[in-house]
Protein backbone atom coordinates (compact mmCIF):
# COMPACT_ATOMS: atom_id res chain seq x y z
CA UNK A 1 0.00 0.00 0.00
CA UNK A 2 1.82 3.17 -1.28
CA UNK A 3 0.40 6.50 0.36
CA UNK A 4 1.39 9.52 -1.98
CA UNK A 5 0.47 12.80 -0.19
CA UNK A 6 -0.40 15.36 -2.53
CA UNK A 7 1.25 18.42 -3.55
CA UNK A 8 -0.31 21.47 -3.28
CA UNK A 9 -1.39 22.08 -6.72
CA UNK A 10 -1.83 18.12 -7.37
CA UNK A 11 0.73 17.87 -10.32
CA UNK A 12 3.24 15.93 -9.18
CA UNK A 13 0.85 13.68 -7.25
CA UNK A 14 -0.91 12.88 -10.79
CA UNK A 15 1.56 11.95 -12.92
CA UNK A 16 2.99 9.63 -10.11
CA UNK A 17 -0.73 7.92 -9.84
CA UNK A 18 -0.46 7.85 -13.72
CA UNK A 19 2.94 6.07 -13.34
CA UNK A 20 1.79 3.33 -11.51
CA UNK A 21 -1.15 2.75 -13.88
CA UNK A 22 1.20 3.07 -16.91
CA UNK A 23 3.53 0.42 -15.39
CA UNK A 24 0.63 -1.97 -15.02
CA UNK A 25 -0.44 -1.43 -18.44
CA UNK A 26 2.58 -2.44 -19.73
CA UNK A 27 3.29 -5.30 -17.67
CA UNK A 28 0.06 -6.55 -18.59
CA UNK A 29 -1.47 -6.53 -14.81
CA UNK A 30 -5.35 -6.02 -14.51
CA UNK A 31 -6.22 -2.53 -13.40
CA UNK A 32 -9.06 -1.16 -10.90
CA UNK A 33 -9.37 2.81 -11.14
CA UNK A 34 -11.14 4.67 -8.64
CA UNK A 35 -12.02 8.29 -8.44
CA UNK A 36 -14.64 11.04 -6.93
CA UNK A 37 -12.79 13.65 -8.74
CA UNK A 38 -12.16 12.81 -12.27
CA UNK A 39 -13.64 9.44 -14.45
CA UNK A 40 -11.34 7.27 -14.16
CA UNK A 41 -11.90 6.71 -18.38
CA UNK A 42 -10.36 9.94 -18.41
CA UNK A 43 -7.32 8.81 -16.25
CA UNK A 44 -6.90 5.97 -18.29
CA UNK A 45 -6.77 8.32 -21.67
CA UNK A 46 -4.63 10.32 -19.99
CA UNK A 47 -1.59 7.68 -19.04
CA UNK A 48 2.03 8.84 -20.50
CA UNK A 49 2.87 6.74 -23.26
CA UNK A 50 6.07 4.09 -22.78
CA UNK A 51 9.54 4.36 -24.52
CA UNK A 52 9.75 0.89 -25.41
CA UNK A 53 13.75 1.51 -26.61
CA UNK A 54 15.27 -0.13 -29.49
CA UNK A 55 17.01 -2.50 -27.34
CA UNK A 56 13.54 -3.73 -26.65
CA UNK A 57 12.48 -3.88 -30.37
CA UNK A 58 15.59 -6.08 -30.94
CA UNK A 59 14.83 -8.14 -28.65
CA UNK A 60 11.62 -8.89 -29.95
CA UNK A 61 12.48 -9.00 -33.49
CA UNK A 62 15.52 -11.45 -32.94
CA UNK A 63 13.06 -13.64 -30.80
CA UNK A 64 10.38 -13.73 -33.67
CA UNK A 65 13.02 -14.29 -36.23
CA UNK A 66 14.82 -17.30 -34.48
CA UNK A 67 11.04 -18.85 -34.06
CA UNK A 68 10.95 -18.86 -37.69
CA UNK A 69 14.42 -19.96 -38.72
CA UNK A 70 15.66 -23.20 -39.41
CA UNK A 71 18.97 -22.77 -37.05
CA UNK A 72 16.38 -22.41 -33.85
CA UNK A 73 15.35 -25.64 -34.66
CA UNK A 74 19.21 -27.20 -35.08
CA UNK A 75 19.74 -25.64 -32.16
CA UNK A 76 16.88 -27.34 -29.91
CA UNK A 77 18.60 -30.63 -31.51
CA UNK A 78 20.84 -29.81 -28.37
CA UNK A 79 18.40 -30.18 -26.12
CA UNK A 80 15.69 -32.70 -27.48
CA UNK A 81 13.26 -32.81 -24.26
CA UNK A 82 12.59 -28.92 -24.55
CA UNK A 83 11.07 -29.99 -28.17
CA UNK A 84 7.72 -30.47 -27.17
CA UNK A 85 7.30 -26.92 -24.43
CA UNK A 86 5.06 -24.35 -25.82
CA UNK A 87 6.51 -21.32 -27.20
CA UNK A 88 5.61 -17.82 -25.77
CA UNK A 89 4.67 -14.91 -27.85
CA UNK A 90 6.50 -11.69 -27.17
CA UNK A 91 4.60 -8.49 -26.85
CA UNK A 92 4.49 -5.37 -24.99
CA UNK A 93 2.12 -6.24 -22.16
CA UNK A 94 4.16 -9.28 -21.53
CA UNK A 95 7.38 -7.47 -21.50
CA UNK A 96 9.56 -8.73 -17.86
CA UNK A 97 11.52 -6.04 -17.49
CA UNK A 98 11.86 -3.84 -14.44
CA UNK A 99 10.58 -0.53 -14.67
CA UNK A 100 10.00 1.49 -17.81
CA UNK A 101 10.64 5.25 -18.94
CA UNK A 102 7.72 7.45 -20.47
CA UNK A 103 7.48 10.24 -22.25
CA UNK A 104 4.92 12.63 -20.51
CA UNK A 105 4.42 14.99 -23.57
CA UNK A 106 2.68 11.68 -25.29
CA UNK A 107 -0.43 9.54 -24.42
CA UNK A 108 -0.47 5.85 -24.58
CA UNK A 109 -1.85 4.26 -27.58
CA UNK A 110 -5.62 3.20 -27.07
CA UNK A 111 -4.15 0.08 -28.30
CA UNK A 112 -2.19 -0.61 -25.41
CA UNK A 113 -4.30 0.48 -23.10
CA UNK A 114 -7.04 -1.83 -24.26
CA UNK A 115 -4.87 -5.22 -24.35
CA UNK A 116 -5.24 -5.05 -20.26
CA UNK A 117 -8.21 -5.54 -18.75
CA UNK A 118 -9.10 -2.81 -16.29
CA UNK A 119 -12.28 -1.80 -13.96
CA UNK A 120 -13.56 1.43 -12.69
CA UNK A 121 -14.80 3.09 -10.13
CA UNK A 122 -16.78 6.88 -10.29
CA UNK A 123 -18.31 7.64 -6.96
CA UNK A 124 -21.08 9.69 -8.57
CA UNK A 125 -22.11 7.11 -10.66
CA UNK A 126 -22.62 4.46 -8.33
CA UNK A 127 -25.90 3.73 -7.05
CA UNK A 128 -27.72 5.59 -4.49
CA UNK A 129 -29.14 2.66 -2.56
CA UNK A 130 -26.56 1.74 0.39
CA UNK A 131 -27.15 -1.82 1.15
CA UNK A 132 -25.91 -2.56 4.64
CA UNK A 133 -23.64 0.47 5.20
CA UNK A 134 -24.41 1.05 8.53
CA UNK A 135 -22.30 -2.61 9.21
CA UNK A 136 -19.65 -0.79 7.64
CA UNK A 137 -19.55 1.63 10.57
CA UNK A 138 -17.98 4.47 7.87
CA UNK A 139 -18.40 6.73 5.25
CA UNK A 140 -20.53 5.61 2.64
CA UNK A 141 -18.16 6.52 -0.09
CA UNK A 142 -15.50 4.61 1.33
CA UNK A 143 -17.94 1.68 2.18
CA UNK A 144 -19.19 1.21 -1.63
CA UNK A 145 -15.50 1.53 -2.61
CA UNK A 146 -14.48 -1.16 -0.63
CA UNK A 147 -17.27 -3.36 -1.47
CA UNK A 148 -16.00 -2.47 -4.84
CA UNK A 149 -12.62 -3.85 -4.64
CA UNK A 150 -13.36 -6.65 -2.61
CA UNK A 151 -15.88 -7.99 -5.37
CA UNK A 152 -13.78 -7.88 -8.12
CA UNK A 153 -10.85 -9.63 -5.72
CA UNK A 154 -12.94 -12.30 -5.28
CA UNK A 155 -14.73 -12.49 -8.44
CA UNK A 156 -11.69 -11.86 -11.10
CA UNK A 157 -9.47 -14.81 -9.55
CA UNK A 158 -6.87 -12.48 -7.18
CA UNK A 159 -7.99 -13.93 -3.93
CA UNK A 160 -4.85 -15.98 -2.72
CA UNK A 161 -6.17 -17.77 -0.25
CA UNK A 162 -8.73 -19.16 -2.86
CA UNK A 163 -7.04 -21.83 -5.43
CA UNK A 164 -7.37 -21.34 -9.07
CA UNK A 165 -7.40 -23.29 -12.29
CA UNK A 166 -6.67 -20.32 -14.74
CA UNK A 167 -3.02 -18.33 -14.71
CA UNK A 168 -3.13 -15.89 -11.97
CA UNK A 169 -2.30 -12.23 -13.00
CA UNK A 170 -1.97 -9.20 -10.27
CA UNK A 171 -4.17 -6.41 -9.63
CA UNK A 172 -3.34 -2.84 -9.37
CA UNK A 173 -5.38 -0.84 -7.55
CA UNK A 174 -5.33 3.26 -7.60
CA UNK A 175 -7.50 5.56 -5.55
CA UNK A 176 -7.27 9.18 -6.35
CA UNK A 177 -7.58 11.86 -3.97
CA UNK A 178 -9.05 9.67 -0.82
CA UNK A 179 -10.13 11.93 1.78
CA UNK A 180 -11.38 15.21 0.10
CA UNK A 181 -14.78 16.71 0.17
CA UNK A 182 -15.48 14.80 -3.06
CA UNK A 183 -15.24 11.55 -1.37
CA UNK A 184 -18.30 13.04 1.24
CA UNK A 185 -15.33 13.16 3.96
CA UNK A 186 -14.91 15.89 6.06
CA UNK A 187 -11.20 15.78 7.06
CA UNK A 188 -10.24 18.43 5.51
CA UNK A 189 -12.44 21.06 6.27
CA UNK A 190 -12.26 20.80 10.19
CA UNK A 191 -9.83 19.81 13.01
CA UNK A 192 -12.71 18.44 14.71
CA UNK A 193 -14.80 16.11 11.89
CA UNK A 194 -18.26 14.23 12.07
CA UNK A 195 -15.95 10.85 11.68
CA UNK A 196 -12.38 11.24 12.21
CA UNK A 197 -11.86 7.10 12.16
CA UNK A 198 -13.91 7.02 8.71
CA UNK A 199 -10.82 6.84 6.64
CA UNK A 200 -8.58 5.02 9.48
CA UNK A 201 -11.12 1.95 9.22
CA UNK A 202 -11.24 2.22 5.23
CA UNK A 203 -7.74 1.66 5.28
CA UNK A 204 -7.59 -1.06 7.90
CA UNK A 205 -10.17 -2.74 6.07
CA UNK A 206 -8.42 -2.25 2.76
CA UNK A 207 -5.19 -3.68 4.28
CA UNK A 208 -6.98 -6.79 4.72
CA UNK A 209 -7.94 -7.02 1.31
CA UNK A 210 -4.70 -6.69 0.10
CA UNK A 211 -2.60 -8.98 2.33
CA UNK A 212 -4.60 -11.75 0.98
CA UNK A 213 -4.96 -11.01 -2.57
CA UNK A 214 -2.62 -10.58 -5.48
CA UNK A 215 -3.01 -6.74 -5.62
CA UNK A 216 -1.03 -3.68 -4.96
CA UNK A 217 -2.58 0.05 -4.18
CA UNK A 218 -1.76 3.30 -4.80
CA UNK A 219 -4.07 6.24 -2.68
CA UNK A 220 -3.56 9.98 -3.40
CA UNK A 221 -4.41 11.64 -0.17
CA UNK A 222 -4.66 15.77 0.10
CA UNK A 223 -2.73 15.68 3.17
CA UNK A 224 -2.24 19.82 3.29
CA UNK A 225 -5.57 19.90 3.84
CA UNK A 226 -5.90 18.11 6.65
CA UNK A 227 -6.09 19.71 9.55
CA UNK A 228 -6.19 17.34 12.27
CA UNK A 229 -2.45 16.10 12.56
CA UNK A 230 -3.55 12.99 14.45
CA UNK A 231 -5.62 11.81 11.92
CA UNK A 232 -2.65 11.72 9.59
CA UNK A 233 -0.90 10.12 11.85
CA UNK A 234 -2.76 7.20 12.03
CA UNK A 235 -3.18 6.61 8.08
CA UNK A 236 0.26 7.01 7.54
CA UNK A 237 0.93 4.59 10.28
CA UNK A 238 -1.24 2.05 8.36
CA UNK A 239 0.74 2.44 4.60
CA UNK A 240 3.45 0.62 4.14
CA UNK A 241 5.08 3.19 2.16
CA UNK A 242 4.64 6.94 2.38
CA UNK A 243 5.58 9.72 -0.30
CA UNK A 244 5.30 13.01 0.40
CA UNK A 245 5.38 15.60 -2.63
CA UNK A 246 6.04 19.30 -2.09
CA UNK A 247 6.15 21.56 -5.16
CA UNK A 248 8.10 24.64 -5.70
CA UNK A 249 5.11 26.44 -7.42
CA UNK A 250 3.74 29.34 -6.22
CA UNK A 251 6.34 29.10 -3.27
CA UNK A 252 9.27 31.05 -2.50
CA UNK A 253 11.61 28.54 -3.40
CA UNK A 254 10.34 28.71 -7.15
CA UNK A 255 12.35 32.33 -7.72
CA UNK A 256 14.91 31.12 -4.99
CA UNK A 257 18.16 30.68 -6.72
CA UNK A 258 19.65 27.95 -4.53
CA UNK A 259 16.51 25.61 -6.38
CA UNK A 260 16.86 27.29 -9.56
CA UNK A 261 17.64 23.16 -10.57
CA UNK A 262 14.79 22.02 -8.64
CA UNK A 263 10.89 21.81 -9.36
CA UNK A 264 9.81 20.27 -5.64
CA UNK A 265 11.04 17.54 -2.99
CA UNK A 266 10.58 14.18 -2.97
CA UNK A 267 10.00 12.81 0.57
CA UNK A 268 9.98 9.23 1.32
Amino acid sequence: LVFTEEDTYGLYSNLVFKYFLAEGVVCGHDLFVASAKEHPDNILKELPAPLLDDTYGKELGDEAAALKSGDFQDSMKIAWRYQNLPKMEASPTTYTKFGHYYDVSKKMSPELCRSVKWHSFYLHEESSLEPRMKAWSMNSGYARLLQSIQKIISQEGFDGSDPQKKQRNVLRIGIQSLGSVLWGDDICCSDTPEDPHSLTKFLYALRGLLRKSLSACIITVPAHLIQNKAIMERVTNLSDVVVGLESFIGSERETNPLYKDYHGKFHL
